[in-house]
């Protein structure tokens, strides 16, 4: 995959232009119709797709204290359109201050000057899609500006899946639920987080259950809990178990939440891979033992929960 982080760059890639433009966090199926729009407009007229992503979400910088936690960070976003869409060409634009204070013409007229040759063929978004300072760009802009300039416009309307409207909100709501089959039919894909492996204590292996602790790139967490995983990255994957909380039995409850994968089959180190969690299976909620000790006993008993939902 190429990833641009300069609209200027644009004009490298072979023309026309098929553009996907969107904040796409979660990478849902209604952003994924808007991706395959860009898609098949390639298909019937040759030259690149390009997907047009932004990092931070606008939000972050527009209202930080009012923005929510991500489906997919920037990077998790990269690895989605690759593997589920097979994408090749993505532009992620730097959002700050500076570039929100656009016009969503000034936005559109930047990128046709960086534009190949060719030009743009086609602009493809989510038909409600805002963008541009005071929200100023939508399809009826860009369908004039695709009049003054020859490029189509593909306005992708709501999708809907089992009666209900596919939306990042309604999926991190379903995801701070814990239903994850509510998540699941909205993204048309398992619900996974995206986080680095660090450097911990290492007190799960005094206890005989190495672990693996992680920092979660800014996304949406499940409940409070212990669950059954699966883990994929490194080159590799494993079943395994998680704690996500607090840890109380060795922290003091401590108030920040942390999560903690025990992965059956582990025999190397992998700190610093980048690995996604599925959460599986919901086992048991978080609780504080008396002891080490009996915490050790309740994680071998987890273990055999866990194993038994892969088996």
């Amino acid at each position: 995959m190429e990833v641009l982080f300069n609209i200027a760059d644009l004009n490298r890639l072979p023309g026309p232009l098929h553009l996907a433009i969107g904040v796409f966090d979660g990478v849902h199926l209604g952003h994924q119709a808007v991706i395959e729009a860009a898609k098949e407009s390639a298909a019937a007229q040759g030259g690149s797709v390009v997907v047009v992503t932004f990092d931070p979400h606008p939000v972050e910088v527009l209202s930080p204290r009012s923005a929510p936690r991500l489906l997919t960070a920037p990077r998790h976003k990269l690895v989605l359109f690759e593997r589920e869409l097979g994408i090749q060409q993505v532009l992620v634009v730097p959002f700050d201050g500076e570039f929100a204070e656009q016009t969503g013409e000034q936005f559109i007229e930047t990128m046709l000057k960086a534009s190949p040759a060719d030009g743009i063929s086609r602009i493809c978004v989510g038909r409600d899609w805002k963008f541009g300072k005071k929200r100023s760009g939508d399809v009826a802009l860009l369908e004039s500006l695709g009049s003054r300039h020859g490029f189509s416009v593909t306005g992708v309307g709501t999708v809907e899946e089992n009666s209900m409207r596919v939306s990042s909100t309604r999926i991190r709501e379903a995801v701070g639920a814990g239903d994850f089959d509510i998540a699941k039919s909205l993204l048309g894909r398992d619900y996974t987080v995206f986080g680095t492996v660090i450097e911990g204590r290492k007190l799960g292996r005094t206890l005989g259950f190495p672990t693996a602790n992680f920092t979660v790139h800014r996304e949406q967490l499940p409940p409070t809990g212990v669950y059954a995983v699966k883990a994929t990255g490194a080159g590799d994957g494993w079943n395994g178990i998680a704690n996500l909380g607090y840890r109380p039995t060795v922290e003091g409850g401590e108030m920040k939440r942390l999560l903690e994968v025990h992965l059956f089959g582990l025999d190397h180190e992998i700190y610093g891979e980048d690995l996604e969690i599925e959460f599986v299976e919901f086992i048991r909620p978080e609780k504080k033992f008396a002891d080490l000790e009996a915490l050790k006993v309740q994680i071998a008993i987890d273990v055999v929960a866990a194993e038994a939902v892969f088996s």
